[in-house]
């Protein structure tokens, strides 16, 4: 078993393909045939795999939770922070903070146009923090 940390600056709201940093964990590891778990430790950003070849996906996506969890909605609450705040939490439960990728021949197992990203939901950048695990 391997395990590690990374972190991972970005620009403020949006997608942002860590399949790289990911897959080099995986190389570190040397293990060959096994499972990849990914782990985000913040409830304003989450990890989603979704396609790497078009940008239109990535922007279609964020359109999409523009509209199901809008800033500064009135029904919010919990505003301290922000109006992007209770939106990002809402984006983040949605989407979800950790993925499972198989490993096999000592790289990670995703399809032709599959990435690995870290969903920014806050407008502003961040450090994120990925718990990176991979066991066989």
């Amino acid at each position: 078993m391997h395990g590690t940390r990374v972190s991972i600056d970005t620009p403020g709201r949006g997608l942002v393909d860590v399949t790289r940093q990911v897959a080099s964990v995986v190389r570190e590891s040397g293990i060959r045939l096994g499972l990849c778990h990914v782990f985000i430790l913040h409830t304003s950003a989450s990890l989603l795999i979704t396609e790497n070849a078009d940008p239109d996906v990535l922007h279609d996506l964020e359109t999409v939770f523009a509209g199901l969890a809008p800033d500064g909605d009135p029904r919010y609450r919990h505003t301290a922070e922000g109006p992007d705040d209770m939106s990002a939490h809402v984006r983040s439960a949605l989407t979800g903070t950790s993925l499972t990728v198989p490993v096999r021949d000592g790289r990670l197992e995703l399809g032709t146009w599959q990435g690995i990203f870290l969903w920014e939901h806050r407008t502003r950048p961040h450090a994120r923090t990925l718990s990176i695990t991979v066991a066989g």
